[in-house]
């Protein structure tokens, strides 16, 4: 049918309702629902939200730079990063920069061209949900999960690596 409903898949492996409205171009901001912005909106928008009450977040494009929102960091709960094809690393970059180096200790979200080989890799950048479409085999992504045990590379979701726990089990002697 070529049409598919997105669905918030969180971290966990739990399928949600998606309740965030992303906001494109110059369409009005609704008030009392949580929406997503552009950076660019957001740069030109961003006193106006001051006296938000519904959550607020960010839907940012592999070349907009994080670093650009590094000070606002506290007034989103939300960043979703797109990913335009599954080849696109860029975001795995951004995703590692907000956790790792800015500490934004709100939902990180991936959306866009994702595999499900690619699901590890999200979780280990910090993300906590992807949107995926309503057809994609949600138990095989579950099952990604728990795939892999094991980690080469230290990053800041807390799990230590591999020559961190061999140095933690086997200790010289003397």
């Amino acid at each position: 049918n070529g049409s598919s409903t997105p669905m918030l898949l969180t971290r966990d492996g739990t399928v949600q309702a998606d309740c965030w409205t992303t906001v494109d171009g110059d369409a009005p901001i609704p008030v009392d629902v949580p929406v997503l912005l552009s950076l660019a909106r957001w740069q030109t928008e961003r006193e106006r939200m001051g006296n938000r009450t519904a959550p607020l977040g960010l839907r940012l494009q592999p070349d907009d730079d994080v670093a650009a929102i590094a000070g606002d960091l506290d007034q989103l709960a939300l960043i979703s990063l797109v990913f335009p094809a599954f080849t696109d690393g860029r975001c795995y970059s951004s995703a590692r920069l907000l956790r790792e180096h800015y500490g934004f200790p709100g939902e990180l979200r991936a959306e866009g061209d994702i595999l499900r080989d690619q699901l590890m890799f999200f979780a280990r950048c910090g993300f906590d949900s992807l949107i995926v479409a309503d057809d994609a085999p949600v138990a095989a992504w579950q099952a990604a999960m728990s795939e892999m045990s094991l980690w080469y590379q230290v990053t800041g979701d807390g799990r230590r690596s591999v020559a961190q726990l061999r140095h933690g089990r086997w200790r010289c002697r003397r």
